[in-house]
């Protein structure tokens, strides 16, 4: 497909906008639900560097509470952690129930990034794919809703995405040196994506592939997945109304402002 052919099917903004407003309003009426029956979800966001996640996610938490929908995107290890079992740090942000967490890169950290840069030894790679799928077994019968998506982009749509960055100064904090080497080592990261999903697309928590290329389809498509994923029903709510305002006290509370100091108002 031509370039200008790729960009004319891309789903334009307003048509965007109007179906994200009506997901957003089920994905709230899914957080009542999570809270209500304190459910436990995890959802786990992989792909390669400029895949889209960080704006796949942005989309899904905009409008529900940070209390019930918790972004972790956790740094390097400690050198702590370091010495703890690989996927204690991960364990620890596990959800409680009401809760759902997204985690911005998991433990599979270790099946990528690490096995492709050689952070870790073909030994610990190997031992991971063995052991994944059980340690997430264990999880899945303890009750916790486990959905695991991988983001495909393209390679000319990477390459786009990456020089977009590096010419945008608002965008230039994404690259780093690891970024462009990834860029570097498609292939490798192509083949370590394939051992991976062999090895843990499993029944009790398969992976779901999202095409990429359209950023704002593949939001979409990922929330319309979540809310298929996770039963839910509308819970009905009491409609909320606004006391008097009480005059007991009353003062000119502007006058006492008097010769404090705001910030500029430059607009």
């Amino acid at each position: 497909m031509a370039k200008d052919d790729t960009a004319s099917s891309k789903m334009k903004r307003k048509d965007y906008e109007k179906e994200l407003r009506k997901l957003q309003v089920q994905l709230c009426h899914l957080q009542e639900w999570v809270k209500e029956k304190k459910l436990r979800v995890i959802i786990i966001f992989e792909g390669r560097d400029a895949a889209g996640k960080g704006g796949t996610i942005k989309a899904i938490a905009e409008k529900v509470s940070p209390r019930v929908f918790r972004v972790v995107a956790l740094p390097a290890p400690s050198d702590r952690q370091k010495t703890q079992l690989f996927v204690q740090r991960y364990i620890e942000q596990f959800p409680a129930g009401g809760e759902i967490v997204i985690f911005d890169r998991s433990w599979y950290n270790r099946a990528g990034v690490e096995y492709v840069m050689g952070f870790c030894s073909p030994e610990d790679h190997k031992r991971f794919l063995e052991l994944c799928p059980q340690v997430e077994k264990f999880a899945v019968d303890g009750g916790i809703i486990l959905i695991k998506l991988w983001l495909e982009v393209g390679m000319e749509e990477q390459e786009r995405r990456f020089e977009a960055r590096i010419e945008d100064p608002m965008r230039q904090w994404k690259l780093s040196p690891m970024d462009t080497e990834s860029f570097r080592r498609w292939y490798e990261y192509s083949r370590a994506r394939d051992m991976m999903l062999e090895a843990t697309d499993t029944r009790h928590a398969p992976w779901r592939l999202v095409r990429s290329d359209d950023k704002r389809r593949a939001r979409l498509n990922v929330i319309s997945h979540i809310l298929e994923t996770i039963p839910y029903k509308k819970l009905s709510r009491e409609k909320v109304k606004l006391p008097k305002r009480s005059d007991k006290g009353r003062y000119n509370d502007q006058a006492s402002l008097r010769g404090m100091k705001f910030v500029a108002e430059k607009y």
